[in-house]
């Protein structure tokens, strides 16, 4: 699986739907914004339901819940992580990113594209709350 750079301050969500249906940004966009679903919508990165959407309409599965996080190591072989989690005015926040174990490495997929590399491994530095397992 391919990290896609989010073109968009706030299109993260965007960008791991668009990596994990094999789409480029752009194209991901497009699905989304038929949906009614934009990168400028704060709810994007504060409900689960717009990624949820937007990743059912390019045939990718996820579960139905978030689950806790507890250890890198009884994480799902793909899942969403919600990083970066705080609260804003009552509201809750967080940064996607994809988590992936392939060919027995583990890395995390970040859009965010002031990163030096999008591919992660630094797995201390990075706090995830919960995440949503994708089983497809």
């Amino acid at each position: 699986m391919e990290v896609v750079i989010q073109e968009e301050a706030t299109g993260c969500g965007i960008a791991a739907s668009a990596a994990l249906a094999g789409l480029s940004y752009a194209e991901a966009k497009r699905r989304a914004s038929a949906l009614g679903i934009h990168a400028s919508d704060t709810s994007l990165w504060s409900d689960t339901e717009y990624v949820r959407k937007l990743l059912r309409d390019c045939g990718v599965s996820v579960s139905p819940k978030e689950t806790p996080f507890e250890s890198w190591e009884s994480l799902p072989d793909k899942a969403l992580l919600a990083i970066k989690w705080r609260m804003e005015r009552g509201k809750p926040f967080w940064h996607w990113v994809l988590f992936v174990r392939e060919g027995g490495q583990e890395k995390v997929l970040d859009s965010k594209s002031s990163l030096r590399s999008n591919v992660r491994q630094d797995f201390g530095r990075i706090k995830p709350k919960w995440y949503i397992e994708i089983t497809n």
